[in-house]
């Protein structure tokens, strides 16, 4: 049985995360890269991505985020070897 991962794991490894992500598809890269890992309970990762949109200039990956959210999940699957559930604080 796999050792229960902590918010501190995932942050540890989370570059890797990207990088496989990155690997598969760009677009979903760019979507996610900014998203600061918030929450981690109950096998759901909550993203929040309130810093990223200071900044933004017109741009919301909101609807890119949702529509390719498995491609980040397979992702932490690959790394970790956990089906964890992303959600968007």
């Amino acid at each position: 049985m796999p050792a229960e991962l902590t918010l501190a794991d995932l942050r540890q490894r989370w570059n890797e995360v990207l990088d496989l992500v990155e690997s598969r598809d760009r677009v979903v890269w760019i979507a996610y890269f900014d998203a600061r890992l918030d929450s981690f309970e109950n096998g759901r990762l909550a993203l929040d991505f309130r810093d990223s949109n200071k900044l933004a200039t017109g741009h919301d990956y909101q609807e890119a985020r949702l529509r390719h959210r498995s491609l980040l999940q397979s992702a932490i699957f690959d790394v970790f070897g956990q089906t964890i559930v992303v959600v968007e604080k």
